[in-house]
């Protein structure tokens, strides 16, 4: 059987915002008859969207590339050749060091250009069709540039369909400059998308199902667009817009500044009915002074004061948070400053991470860095307490009733997973026709990471209940 269709995998490495893109990537290159594939065997097209935010990002990069190499080489081969693209932070970082190191690749671009790839894939096909076939050389496409034109302005309309739950992203970039950090150097500044832009995509993902949105951005907090009549528009305006929208029963936003967190925003969080009771509000720190090296730009009591506001109009509200542990100069009274932040907040789920130097940022040329030694040991110190605070926030749910939205497919036939309100994975045994719906589970068991559950009375029965009568009819 001929095929008919371009096979094309893409693998996602870190923040959900690649998530993001990897999905409109798809949306580019479908109209050039690629469709997703699962798997980089036999693929036409193999792109890696990179995150330099992880340690050691590029030698794991190069180690994938190794690896992808000599499928690219078996396919030249045996039926044609394969595009072979590096994507992402990494791609924007150290372009011409992967053009350099992995001249086989044919396609490294930035995370604003990827609106670009008809013509670049365009490139790369006549760069194919042109070169020796003894050659190993790529077609040597690089496009770290930051255009003038927004991506989102020149992206199509989602040809893939996005399930119950989708990303949405209405800011890109960062001005904040922390020093640990490489984003404002890989994503650029900050830019807001405008009102209608977003509500326009909003609308055509709430009337392909979507039920639940997240609004992504760098500093999704700092969103600051215009509307149709040049007016900006703040981050709660926003949030009180898309709340109107037809279908849409859940709504969320990542990743968060506290600097943003404004009481307007606050407030939003008490009256807006869709907003989920979960926020993810990276503090990094509890020392004062390690903050202030970090140039965060509050203090650890001020990252307090907002959490206590939040509690005060939604009590029941579920934090998560990042933390970063060895920054250079960090004392063992710094950490313990950390520890006692982590113990007086206390979060539902958080990420934590040892420093390692980025470069091109100012933390990396900073003195007095602290030993890996010791600083593998204040992370495990970190993670035992944050563990221990996931663990305790799941057991709290165990004999409750929660709202499920089934969004993903577990790996057992017949499971279904969802998340909480809170954001908990929660696993039931279900029928396949309850994938996309909001159904009520009573909580038998929690465990580190998910729930797991029983689907109780309600929408679920009433179905079951129609059906018998049918067949009884």
């Amino acid at each position: 059987m001929t095929k008919t269709k371009k096979q094309l995998y893409i693998k996602t490495f870190g923040c959900q915002m690649n998530v993001y893109d990897s999905v409109r990537m798809k949306d580019v290159l479908s109209p050039l008859g690629y469709e997703a594939s699962d798997s980089p065997e036999g693929a036409d097209m193999i792109v890696l969207n990179t995150c330099h935010i992880r340690e050691k990002a590029t030698e794991k990069l190069f180690s994938d590339l190794g690896r992808l190499k000599k499928l690219k080489d078996k396919k030249a081969k045996e039926d044609g050749e394969m595009i072979l693209a590096v994507a992402g932070c990494v791609a924007q970082a150290e372009g011409k060091e992967i053009t350099r190191r992995a001249p086989y690749v044919d396609m490294v671009f930035g995370p604003q250009v990827y609106h670009r790839l008809p013509e670049m894939v365009a490139r790369a096909t006549r760069a194919h069709a042109e070169k020796n076939p003894s050659q190993v050389k790529g077609a040597g496409i690089l496009d770290i540039d930051f255009p003038v034109e927004s991506k989102f302005d020149q992206l199509p309309e989602e040809f893939e369909t996005r399930g119950a739950s989708a990303f949405l992203s209405i800011q890109e970039g960062c001005d904040k400059f922390c020093t640990f950090c490489v984003v404002p150097y890989t994503r650029g500044a900050e830019y807001s998308r405008p009102l209608e832009d977003i509500l326009t995509e909003a609308k055509r993902l709430m009337a392909s199902g979507v039920r639940e949105l997240t609004l992504l951005g760098q500093n999704v907090n700092a969103y600051h667009g215009q509307n149709k009549s040049g007016k900006e528009v703040t981050f709660t305006d926003l949030l009180y817009h898309i709340a109107e929208l037809d279908g849409l029963e859940r709504l969320r936003y990542t990743t968060s500044h506290p600097r943003e967190m404004t009481q307007d925003l606050i407030r939003a969080h008490g009256e807006i009915e869709a907003m989920m009771p979960y926020l993810h509000l990276p503090v990094q720190a509890g020392s004062d002074r390690v903050l202030e090296a970090m140039n965060r730009k509050y203090t650890g009591d001020e990252y307090r004061k907002i959490i206590d506001d939040l509690r005060a109009v939604r009590p029941d509200i579920a934090l998560s948070s990042d933390f970063i542990v060895g920054f250079p100069g960090e004392s063992e009274k710094d950490f313990q400053e950390t520890l006692k932040l982590v113990k007086d907040v206390v979060f539902s789920q958080s990420y934590s991470f040892k420093y390692s130097p980025r470069p091109g940022t100012p933390g990396a040329l900073m003195e007095l860095q602290v030993e890996d030694a010791v600083a593998s040991r204040r992370l495990e110190e970190l993670q035992s307490v944050l563990d221990a605070q996931q663990f305790a926030f799941n057991e709290a749910y165990v004999g409750q009733t929660l709202p499920v939205l089934f969004d993903r497919r577990g790996k057992e036939k017949g499971q279904l997973l969802g998340r909480s309100p809170y954001m908990h994975s929660v696993y039931v045994t279900a029928p396949e026709r309850l994938f996309g719906e909001t159904i009520n589970v009573k909580i038998q068991s929690a465990g580190p990471k998910s729930l797991t559950g029983k689907i109780v009375t309600g929408e679920y029965d009433k179905k079951d209940h129609l059906e018998i009568e049918r067949v009884n009819a």
